[in-house]
């Protein structure tokens, strides 16, 4: 149970560091003019959106493990509710 505590935030704040990583590398790859920069103003809206482009299917590979770790976390707290949701329901008939 201690490794399922904090699944979802573990799960949470590594995919905010993938993230912040990806925009990481799109800002470099930015600044070296590797790719463009954008129009205008739209230079960091560019880079922001490429980078949840890129995170998105490394956090589908890379964070599989977490991910199921907080899937279970959440059905076990469903599971939960449900059985206190019908122990109440019973006492009340």
């Amino acid at each position: 149970m201690s490794s399922q505590k904090y699944a979802s935030l573990r799960y949470t704040a590594l995919r905010i560091g993938l993230l912040v990583a990806c925009f990481a590398v799109v800002w470099v790859l930015c600044w070296a003019h590797v790719i463009p920069l954008g129009v205008g103003a739209s230079n960091v809206f560019w880079m922001v959106l490429l980078a949840l482009v890129l995170s998105a299917p490394l956090s589908w590979v890379l964070l599989r493990k977490q991910r199921d770790a907080m899937s279970e976390q959440i059905v076990d707290r469903v599971d939960r509710a449900k059985t206190r949701f019908a122990a109440s329901a019973g006492q009340e008939d």
